[in-house]
C-alpha cells in the first residue's frame, strides 16, 4: 500500500494581529498548532506524511515552516509564500535553493480585492518565471473566481498547479451551479490538479452530513478522475467541523468502491508524485 500522505494542513503560532481572520467562531482555533499537535493526528488517523501550506503572506513564514519540516520527518513538503507579483521575485527565492523541502508556493488569491488579481501582469510575470524550477503553485479561490482562473491556468499550459479545496463551492447554501460547470471545464487542463479538502468549512459546520457533500465530491471526480485528485485536512482549519481523523473517515468511506489504484492516488501517490515528496 502507498504512502498516506495529507497533502494541506496547516502550522501557526497564534497571534490576534497576525491571525485576524480567526473570528469568534472559530475560537477553537486560537491557540498555536505545532508539529507536535500534527503527528499526534496523523499517527491517529493513519497518515504517514504530510504537505504543510502557508497561512501567512511573509516569508518569516516561509522559512518558519521549511524550519519546522526540517525538524519533523512527517513533514515532507512546504508550499510558502513569497512576493510572486514583487519587482524582486523570482531573486528573492535564491534562499531556497537548497531548501529540498520547499516543493510550491502559494498567494491568496481569494484575499485580493481585485477579483482580476490572478490576471495581473506582474503577477503572471512572476508565476512565468517559476517554470522549471520544479515548484508547484496552490491556486487558492472562492468558486466565483473560476473564470478568471481558468484564464490563468491558460496562460501557463506547462506549470503544475493544484486548486485547493475544490475551488470553495458554496455548500452551505447547497448550490452546485455554476461551480460545477467551471469546474468541469477547468478539469480539461490536464496541468491543474486538485485538492479534496476543506468542504466542512465551506458547509454548515453544525449540521453537514457526509451526504450533503456526496455531490460535490462527485464533480471533482467527474472534472478531474481520481487520479488527479489528492486528500488534505485543511487541518485545523476543519476543527470548527469537523475532527481531524473524522475527515479522513468520511473520505474513505466516499472512495471505498473506487480501485485500489485509485484510492491510493487520492490518499497519497498522487500528492507524492505531484509535489515530489521525498
Amino acid at each position: 500500500m502507498a504512502e498516506k500522505v495529507d497533502a494541506h494542513h496547516h502550522l501557526w503560532r497564534y497571534t490576534p494581529k497576525e491571525y485576524g481572520w480567526i473570528d469568534d467562531e472559530m475560537t477553537a482555533l486560537r491557540r498555536d498548532f505545532l508539529p507536535q499537535d500534527l503527528v499526534r493526528e496523523i499517527a491517529a488517523a493513519g497518515i504517514d506524511s504530510t504537505v504543510a501550506v502557508q497561512a501567512r503572506q511573509t516569508m518569516e513564514e516561509t522559512r518558519w515552516l521549511l524550519q519546522m519540516a526540517d525538524e519533523c520527518e512527517a513533514i515532507r513538503g512546504v508550499v510558502g509564500w513569497a512576493p510572486i507579483a514583487g519587482e524582486d521575485f523570482p531573486g528573492v527565492m535564491e534562499e531556497f535553493e537548497f531548501r529540498p523541502k520547499l516543493k510550491g508556493l502559494r498567494h491568496v488569491i481569494q484575499g485580493e480585492k481585485d477579483e482580476n488579481y490572478i490576471l495581473r501582469e506582474d503577477f503572471n510575470s512572476g508565476i512565468r518565471t517559476l517554470l522549471g524550477s520544479g515548484l508547484v503553485y496552490d491556486i487558492l479561490i472562492y468558486e466565483r473566481q473560476l473564470p478568471q482562473t481558468i484564464d490563468f491556468v491558460d496562460e501557463h499550459p506547462e506549470q503544475v498547479f493544484v486548486l485547493d479545496h475544490m475551488a470553495k463551492p458554496l455548500i452551505r447554501e447547497g448550490l452546485l451551479e455554476p461551480w460545477a460547470t467551471r469546474m468541469r471545464e477547468l478539469g480539461k487542463r490536464e496541468n491543474v490538479w486538485c485538492k479534496v479538502s476543506g468542504l466542512v468549512t465551506e458547509a454548515d459546520w453544525k449540521a453537514w452530513t457526509p451526504e450533503s457533500l456526496r455531490p460535490y465530491l462527485d464533480v471533482v471526480v467527474e472534472a478531474f478522475g481520481p487520479h488527479r485528485l489528492m486528500a488534505g485536512s485543511d487541518w485545523p482549519v476543519c476543527l470548527v467541523g469537523c475532527e481531524y481523523g473524522r475527515w479522513f473517515e468520511v473520505l474513505q468511506s466516499y472512495f471505498a468502491d473506487f480501485s485500489e489504484s485509485e484510492r491510493e492516488a487520492v490518499f497519497g501517490a498522487t500528492a507524492t508524485a505531484v509535489y515530489g515528496l521525498e
